[in-house]
């Protein structure tokens, strides 16, 4: 799947047939600078508190009674490693892309794309329009006044907008009403956060030698095999004993980890995007990682700050959070702000 939008993201050119998979390499990185580890080892602090009070929101578990897992945890847990130690990459229970988007994914690699077009590709899938529209009008884009046509839309996003946009869209997740709880409750905010961490991404790899692409991606999926964990829960959990514990949460961030890297494996993304995933446990530890890494580390505690920031859980300007960032993180953090809530994912009635 990577290979498929890289060549749609990219400009026309002659590629190699793809070669056979081959399992993700950590690649060699340069040793972690003093001040380096000095940063990394307060964003820990920072991060270890954050994650708790996010995982605390996802599950609603702030009256949780216990620190260690119960016995339905356990269960779930148990579940979870079987599937990833049985090879399982749980692509199969994310959903595929829409038709029309490599349509209009093919249509932006040329940068004389034509508006028209565009428009009239885009009008034939009504969660387009409203996802189209609903940029548009958001005030990252500062339109100054409503805009209701598709052709306007389309110029206000560019091309970039439109790929970023898009893209989302293709990952999207569709949550059916007939899921079990914990997917209605927990997807939609997984992917609220995701896309705020791939859109954070996208703006710190600004000033580092990082594929933008790669970096939004990495944001985007980050929280894949934690929206397929979200089954294996609804499937397991007796309903006697409460979901959410911190040393549950702990655990089960780990077996998303470990699902989202054999998943991105499956849909050939490349190794810096996997190992920038896999990363994360080390980079909490102060170990010098990757560039890729560092922003998906940054990308994700920026994202959920802003998000429990949104659900009055943190408050804005926090100094203590803000503390050990840098200008330009803050700035990142700003700019997160500046976006509005949209609707973050499509809901269904099933069968």
């Amino acid at each position: 799947m990577y290979n498929w939008l890289r060549r749609l993201f990219s400009a026309p050119q002659q590629t190699a047939p793809a070669a056979a998979p081959q399992p993700v390499a950590v690649p060699q990185v340069q040793p972690a600078r003093v001040q380096d580890i000095a940063t990394h080892a307060a964003l820990a602090t920072q991060r270890d508190q954050v994650d708790f009070i996010f995982s605390s929101w996802l599950f609603e578990a702030e009256s949780h009674p216990d620190v260690f897992t119960n016995g339905n945890e356990d269960a779930i847990l148990a579940a979870l490693d079987a599937t990833v130690q049985s090879g399982e990459s749980g692509a199969h229970m994310v959903r595929r892309m829409p038709g029309v988007i490599p349509q209009l994914l093919q249509s932006l690699r040329n940068s004389d794309f034509s508006g028209a077009e565009l428009a009239h590709t885009i009008s034939q899938d009504v969660v387009l329009v409203a996802e189209v529209l609903r940029m548009a009008n958001s005030a990252a884009y500062n339109p100054g006044g409503p805009i209701a046509s598709i052709d306007h839309a389309v110029l206000i996003l560019g091309q970039d907008g439109l790929r970023q946009l898009i893209t989302g869209v293709a990952f999207k997740p569709i949550i059916n009403l007939k899921s079990g709880s914990f997917t209605r409750m927990v997807a939609p905010r997984l992917w609220a956060q995701s896309e705020r961490c791939a859109m954070a991404c996208h703006l710190l790899a600004r000033d580092e030698a990082v594929d933008p692409l790669d970096a939004f991606l990495a944001g985007l999926i980050h929280n894949v095999g934690l929206t397929v964990s979200l089954r294996v829960i609804d499937r397991i959990s007796d309903g006697r004993q409460p979901v959410g514990s911190p040393t549950f949460c702990n655990a089960l961030a780990a077996c998303g980890r470990a699902l989202t890297v054999n998943i991105a494996r499956e849909w050939h993304f490349p190794e810096s995007v996997s190992t920038a995933i896999v990363e994360q446990d080390a980079q909490a530890r102060g170990k010098a990682v990757s560039a890729l890494g560092r922003i998906l580390l940054m990308g994700d505690h920026l994202s959920k700050v802003d998000t429990l920031t949104r659900q009055g859980r943190l408050q804005a300007g926090d100094r203590q959070i803000q503390e050990d960032l840098s200008a330009r993180e803050i700035a990142c953090l700003d700019e997160l702000a500046a976006v509005g809530e949209r609707d973050w994912v499509t809901v269904t009635s099933g069968r």
